[in-house]
């Protein structure tokens, strides 16, 4: 099965997010396999001021660019096919954003070592 990566983009601090939205977020692993995928894997991340950025060498600290929305989640979704995966991504709950659906490459990461 294919796999598709999921990232959430979100308005709203995780920490302010509604419980039932938060809920929702919980059980989505459960709606997304009724539909006939499967969470693969999942992230949450911080708020944008907890981010360092490196570009050509130099640290910022904080957001690179100033948005309303920001990437606060990502999850690795296995589908049918990419229409498959858009109709299991719209699950997801959102309060003020969206989500993004990109295919995922299909090479074996070798450890080092």
């Amino acid at each position: 099965m294919p796999q598709y990566a999921v990232l959430i983009y979100e308005a709203v601090p995780a920490d302010e997010l509604p419980p039932d939205v938060m809920a929702a977020h919980g059980a989505l692993p459960d709606r997304v396999a009724e539909a006939g995928g499967r969470i693969v894997a999942g992230l949450a991340l911080r708020e944008p001021a907890t981010a360092t950025v490196i570009r050509g060498g130099l640290l910022t600290d904080g957001p690179f660019i100033e948005t309303k929305e920001a990437l606060a989640g990502v999850f690795v979704l296995a589908a049918d096919d990419l229409d498959h995966a858009l109709k299991l991504a719209a699950l997801t709950p959102i309060v003020a954003g969206g989500v993004e659906v990109r295919p995922l490459l299909g090479f074996e990461v070798v450890a080092a070592g």
